[in-house]
């Protein structure tokens, strides 16, 4: 994390105490000092152990404001399902062509990839490749579907994955701090709530350890867990 004179003085408008929701979003977008137009991020630490897959917590959700860009969509599908792909908005359509250009050329220039259940059999030989950066297709994120048009409007409209990590840990974005903040605030909350109805049954104790939003460059500012922990009672 940056430590230069813009950083430390941002870091000194946040104070050390747990911030309501909305009063956070105000804080992350007063305090930003990139000259790009950063991306906002929320991180949340839960109460599970993710080498057990029955406390895996992975889910998805369409922001109602999206990310603020254009996500680059892939398609691998067959016979019809290609021209509903390509009307629906799709950046690249097709079939074995894209497997094979994607094994042999390492290609990794998108977004996100959608397949139909007829073409697994060879996005599987893609493993090496999508798996490592969490863009292989998968069924209980809506990316393996013969509804690929659905598909792809969605996730141009700004749906996003979020999976915990090895520590128990999500990282999602939620937008960009030019955003205005009550559409920030509905794309934060949204994320926020997704999360907390993906609870496993599995879980034990309290499940939301910490939450904190921050900007790409911008110090985090921690939320009162205790407000999510409520709505799980």
């Amino acid at each position: 994390m940056a430590t230069g004179k813009k950083f430390e003085a941002a870091a000194k408008q946040v104070e050390h105490r747990p911030y309501a929701l909305a009063e956070a979003v105000t804080l992350v977008q007063k305090i930003k000092f990139a000259k790009f137009d950063e991306t906002v991020e929320v991180h949340m630490r839960l109460g599970v152990d993710p080498k057990h897959a029955d406390q895996m917590v992975r889910g998805t959700v369409v922001l109602p404001n999206g990310l603020g860009k254009s996500k680059r969509v892939v398609v691998i599908a067959s016979g019809d399902k290609q021209r509903e792909a390509t009307e629906a908005g799709a950046d690249f359509v097709g079939g074995d062509d894209i497997v094979n250009k994607i094994q042999t050329e390492n290609w990794i220039d998108y977004d996100a990839v959608i397949a139909t259940p007829d073409m697994m059999r060879s996005v599987g030989r893609l493993g090496k490749v999508l798996g490592p950066r969490g863009l292989m297709p998968n069924p209980k994120t809506g990316t393996v579907t013969t509804d690929v048009a659905t598909a792809v409007k969605e996730i141009k409209a700004g749906k996003v994955e979020f999976r915990v990590d090895k520590t128990g840990v999500i990282h999602a974005p939620v937008g960009k701090v030019s955003f205005a903040n009550d559409k920030l605030l509905a794309n934060a909350e949204s994320l926020i709530r997704a999360v907390l109805k993906a609870k496993p049954a599995a879980a034990k104790g309290k499940y939301v350890k910490s939450v904190t939003l921050c900007s790409t460059m911008g110090p985090g500012v921690a939320l009162d867990v205790a407000v999510f922990n409520a709505k799980l009672e």
